[in-house]
């Protein structure tokens, strides 16, 4: 059995899910970018943007009584390498304020672009929430 995670105010996403949480526990998120919950772009700023998936995140698996301690994984899709190395003090202070100490097994990888053009981060996550 799963339950779609769907932070209340968000606009509904059109073909798939924010999130799923499984009976045993596992939550999962889809690609989660830099917009606010009305889908719009406040800012073309990669650490701007990067901050906000992790608070959009956070957002999502707290459907599910998440926390950031309770993520595994976490894939990031940049979409400059280049401009991720640039700011990676900036999205060192993001993680620090937003996520604390936790540190889950992630990979970053570069894409050629996401499917929302003015996006420039794009997270996947996996958590475990035992009851």
């Amino acid at each position: 059995m799963k339950r779609i995670l769907q932070p209340q105010g968000w606009a509904r996403p059109r073909g798939y899910a924010n999130g799923i949480a499984t009976d045993g526990g596992l939550v999962f998120t889809a690609g989660v970018i830099g917009w606010n919950k009305d889908e719009q772009f406040e800012s073309d700023d990669f650490v701007d943007q990067f901050r906000q998936s992790l608070m959009n995140t956070l957002a999502i698996i707290g459907e599910a009584n998440a926390k950031p301690e309770n993520i595994v994984r976490m894939t990031c899709f940049v979409t400059s390498r280049r401009e991720y190395l640039d700011n990676i003090d900036g999205v060192g202070a993001a993680w620090k304020e937003i996520m604390g100490k936790v540190f889950p097994c992630m990979s970053v990888i570069e894409v050629s672009g996401l499917v929302e053009e003015r996006a420039k981060v794009e997270i996947e996550t996996t958590a475990v929430v035992r009851s």
